[in-house]
């Protein structure tokens, strides 16, 4: 394998628990992390990046990575004065989660692109490895559902993703470009893995960014991509619900027939080892673990068996 970066596409939580298992695998300094961006949102005046501050506070060895987002041991003082004020109080922001968005919105504010202040803030928080959004341009990622458009964190959050979704669209993806970084890191890589996160709105919205598509597809041959699905569910979240509002098959066979053009490998669960002929069939060299990565152990074989896919010989 080349000596280039190893490159991750990657949402939010499950990409997370699936990098701390691959920096036990890949020097950190070699990754080159590429975060959605459609779930951002202005709230309250505060530019919020749930995404990119997931994956960072999971490489820095801060996250509550038993609620999955914020910093572990965060307090709520703030949020707790902003709902005695007003009823729009629904998206919960730690205290020091809070100086993060301040941070980051100062500094959008002085003209410094959306790149740079992430690594800035992955610099800040100790974190070796290159974090880049998909784009400096603003995207949302929006759904039509039973309860109105609503923009993902609305329905995400405040509505605990009840409603029925009927379409998933996105505003400014027309005009996005890739963030400053992208091309090189992709065209370097002696690795691109997609990670287990939501095909439809986390992974999705990167592929949707102009001109991401063609750079992966020049690698394909370099790419592997890691089933989100356990025999039909998800982890956590709606990922189910969301792909078939997307109109994909919500199973690994589904995953992979969506990222057939973009990646030579898959690495699916042993629950679903029934799922693998047919995906090997499809051009795929196939691996099959454990996928549930709620322990470092589990996360290291994951990206191990994905690593080992790409010295295998191509598929026929």
């Amino acid at each position: 394998m080349s000596a280039g970066p190893v490159v991750v596409l990657a949402g939010g939580v499950g990409a997370a628990r699936f990098l701390r298992g691959l920096v036990r695998v890949v020097p950190a300094d070699d990754l080159v992390v590429i975060g959605n961006t459609g779930d951002d949102m202005w709230w309250q005046g505060l530019y919020i990046a749930p995404d990119l501050d997931t994956v960072t506070y999971w490489l820095a060895g801060v996250a509550d990575e038993s609620r999955g987002w914020g910093l572990r041991g965060d307090t709520f003082t703030a949020q707790a004065a902003l709902a005695d004020l007003t009823s729009e109080a629904w998206f919960q922001l730690g205290d020091r989660d809070l100086a993060t968005h301040l941070y980051r919105t100062g500094r959008l504010s002085r003209g410094v692109p959306l790149h740079q202040v992430t690594a800035e803030l992955a610099e800040r928080f100790g974190v070796r490895s290159r974090i880049l959004p998909m784009s400096d341009d603003p995207v949302e990622t929006r759904l039509k559902t039973a309860a109105g458009d609503l923009h993902f964190q609305e329905y995400f959050v405040r509505e605990h993703w009840r409603p029925l979704v009927r379409e998933i669209y996105w505003t400014g993806i027309e005009a996005a470009r890739p963030a400053p970084g992208i091309a090189e890191a992709v065209a370097a890589a002696r690795a691109v893995l997609i990670a287990p996160s939501n095909p439809a709105i986390s992974i999705g919205p990167i592929l949707r960014v102009p001109g991401v598509r063609r750079l992966l597809t020049a690698v394909r041959g370099r790419t592997v991509a890691v089933s989100p699905l356990i025999q039909g569910r998800a982890v956590k979240g709606p990922t189910v619900e969301l792909m078939r509002a997307e109109g994909i098959r919500p199973d690994a066979l589904g995953v992979a027939q969506l990222y057939r053009d973009l990646a030579a490998g898959f690495v699916l669960d042993a629950a679903d080892a029934a799922l693998a002929p047919a995906i090997a069939a499809m051009g795929y060299r196939v691996a099959v673990r454990p996928t549930l990565l709620d322990d470092i152990a589990a996360a290291r074989e994951v990206a191990v068996a994905a690593l080992d896919l790409l010295r295998q010989p191509a598929a026929a």
